[in-house]
Order: structure tokens, then C-alpha cells, then sequence
């Protein structure tokens, strides 16, 4: 038998133990990139986060692990459930605390049954699912969801998990010799479209860099976040990244990533991007003033540019966004999976999941229909 250990911070485990069990090196599951999280205050009960981590242990070894939450909302999770909850609390029912397993304001697939890549994975995988039923039910918990799954995953998630779906869009690098290169694979239209908004970009007479974030100073970094935190305020959301954070995730190598437009030493726009794996991700963006092309430029263009010449084999730009579809980012399927212990409720959400996925289905397939590609679909080198 396992023993079964739930940590309130990820410093409780050990770091290159649950580091080597992921199967790929997605970097929002590292150690370093949650104990950054948690050691900067981003991690906080009062903003709705209480680490809750699982790790199976043999013998004192960690065997298998999932970065866990006690949730006290439904912030920066971005597989939307407030519905459920509004149903369950009117039935009379408690929805929050509820147990995520996920990544804090990250939208993006990646590893969550952190059980290493041979032969004994996928029953570490149930056991991880099973752990986390059984944690939920010791503590009177409304639902258990994991939240962007990989398609390896999935199998370790029983019949009784709901099944969600959604739609991201990513780039995908087929040996591309140079932006270029990429632009000639594209159609003729969504081909000038992106030279006439490079073109403006140009014209605004705006500085563009590209910078590695452990190159930033100080100051830099606090321009960077002041960007974020007035687009989040602009929008009306909570910018729950700090500045500590920021700096933190600068100094881990190579991870942090930045396009960035000055006018001499003021930073007017940033691009904020996290690579890994062979996978580069966008995650923020900010600006103090209005140009055309601006932010596809950062958030975008100079991606792709910075993808090709690094050899990464993807960039997954952020969720939502059929704009980037026309910038040549394909549609893809995310995967959840939703444990709801009252079959009642259970069944009330699995008919709205299932027209959900009905509109989900169409929706994707209608987006297939409309490649950016020359030869209507991922151009093969």
C-alpha cells in the first residue's frame, strides 16, 4: 500500500523527486515554478488558493504526486463553474471548499498526475484520482476537477468523472527556416494582413525587444509588472501575480521570456511568455499606449520569430481568441474531467455538459474549415 500525504506547500516535497516524475518538462508544473507561486504571496486562502499537494510514497520516496488546491472560489481557473455552484448553493448545498487539481492561473495543458513515464504510471495515475476521491469525501467536498489534462491522462479518470472539452489555439513549428518561411505557408490574404500590421508596428517608431527575463533589472521588472497589473485593473480583474513573483520567475534561468516595446528607458508594452519543454507559452500582456498591430506584434509575430530560430516544436499563445486563428494558431482540444460525489447534482450537470459538448464539437470543426494555410491545414516540411 501507498502512503497517502497531502502538503499545504509544495516545499514539503521534495524537489527533484517530484520534478523527475514529470513526463515531459512543462514548466508550470516544476517545483520551482510553485514554490514561486506560494513563496510570493500569489498563493493566498483570502484570494480563494490553499496548496493541498498529493504525493504517494513507498518506503519514504515519493512515488507519484499532483499539484492540489482547497478552492474557495472559482478564480483563475479558467474551466468555468460558476453555474454549478450557483445550482448547488441554491439547492442548499456548499460548493466551496472544492479540491483542484491544476496549475494557479494557468491555462495551459500540461502534466497534472505526476506518476513518471514507465510501467507502473498508469496504475500511480489511479491511484493519484482515487487519493483525491478519497480526500474529498473525508472532508465533505461538493466536486474534485482537473483541469487541463493531458490525453495520456485521461484513462486514469473513471466512468463517473464528467467529461469537458474546450477549444485553445496553438502554432505549431514545421521546420521553418525563418518568419518568412512561415509567412509562405500561410494563404495570400492572411499574408498581407500580418506585413501590413508588422509594417505599423514600424511606423509607430517604437523600440521592439526580445529579452530574457534573468536580463531584466530591477526596475525593468517593475515596469513589466505595472503593465500587467493596469491591463487586469483596465478589464476589471484582480492581478493576483505580484512583482515578487515576477522577479522570482526572472531568476529561474532561461524560463521567463519577454517582448518588449520602449521609447528609450520606459518600457510602453510587454509581452510576458514562459518557455519549456520545447514549448513556448503566452501568458501577459500590457500596454501604455494604443498602436496598431501592437499587440499582435509582441504577443505573436515575435513569438513565432523567437520559436523558429530556438527550434521549438510549439507555442501556445493563452486561452480563448479566434483572432489567432487568422495568425496562424490551429484549433486544439483541452480536457478536464469533474467528480461530482452526489448523484443528483452529478446527473443535472452531465445533461448540461452535454449540450455544452454539442456546441463544442461544432464549433471545432467549424474552425477547421477555416485553415490560415495555404494547403488548408497544418503545412507539412
Amino acid at each position: 500500500m501507498h502512503e497517502i500525504r497531502f502538503h499545504d506547500a509544495i516545499a514539503g516535497l521534495p524537489a527533484a523527486e517530484w520534478d523527475a516524475l514529470r513526463a515531459e518538462a512543462n514548466p508550470f508544473v516544476s517545483h520551482a515554478f510553485l514554490d514561486a507561486l506560494e513563496r510570493s504571496g500569489c498563493i493566498r486562502p483570502d484570494w480563494g488558493w490553499q496548496a493541498h499537494h498529493l504525493g504517494l510514497y513507498e518506503s519514504g520516496r515519493l512515488l507519484a504526486a499532483a499539484p492540489l488546491y482547497l478552492k474557495g472560489n472559482s478564480h483563475g481557473e479558467f474551466v468555468f463553474d460558476w453555474g454549478w455552484a450557483r445550482a448547488w448553493e441554491r439547492a442548499g448545498g456548499t460548493y466551496y471548499p472544492k479540491l483542484l487539481n491544476g496549475v494557479p492561473y494557468s491555462p495551459v495543458p500540461g502534466p497534472r498526475l505526476l506518476a513518471g513515464s514507465g510501467a507502473r504510471t498508469p496504475p500511480l495515475q489511479r491511484a493519484l484520482v482515487d487519493a483525491m476521491r478519497g480526500e474529498a469525501a473525508r472532508l465533505g467536498l461538493s466536486s474534485v476537477h482537473a483541469n487541463f489534462l493531458q490525453p495520456a491522462e485521461l484513462a486514469a479518470f473513471g466512468d463517473d468523472w464528467l467529461i469537458r472539452s474546450d477549444v485553445q489555439f496553438h502554432w505549431h513549428n514545421r521546420g521553418y527556416r525563418d518568419f518568412p518561411d512561415f509567412l509562405a505557408a500561410l494563404n495570400h490574404k492572411k499574408r498581407k494582413n500580418i506585413l501590413h500590421e508588422r509594417r505599423q508596428v514600424v511606423a509607430s517608431g517604437l523600440a521592439i525587444e526580445w529579452r530574457s527575463g534573468d536580463t531584466l533589472s530591477g526596475d525593468e521588472w517593475r515596469q513589466v509588472h505595472a503593465l500587467y497589473a493596469a491591463t487586469f485593473d483596465m478589464k476589471g480583474n484582480h492581478a493576483a501575480l505580484t512583482v515578487a513573483f515576477f522577479r522570482r520567475l526572472g531568476e529561474l534561468e532561461a524560463t521567463a521570456q519577454l517582448a518588449l516595446a520602449r521609447d528609450g528607458d520606459a518600457i510602453l508594452a510587454m509581452a510576458l511568455f514562459v518557455q519549456g519543454g520545447g514549448t513556448l507559452y503566452g501568458r501577459y500582456w500590457g500596454a501604455a499606449v494604443d498602436v496598431p498591430g501592437l499587440h499582435f506584434e509582441l504577443c505573436y509575430y515575435r513569438g513565432i520569430e523567437y520559436a523558429i530560430a530556438q527550434r521549438l516544436a510549439r507555442f501556445e499563445p493563452g486561452a480563448q481568441g479566434e483572432h489567432k486563428l487568422a495568425r496562424g494558431f490551429l484549433p486544439v482540444r483541452t480536457h478536464s474531467r469533474h467528480y461530482l460525489p452526489n448523484p443528483d447534482f452529478r446527473a443535472a450537470v452531465a445533461a448540461a455538459l452535454a449540450s455544452e459538448a454539442e456546441a463544442v464539437d461544432a464549433y471545432a470543426a467549424e474552425l477547421q474549415g477555416h485553415s490560415p494555410y495555404a494547403d488548408h491545414g497544418h503545412p507539412e516540411r
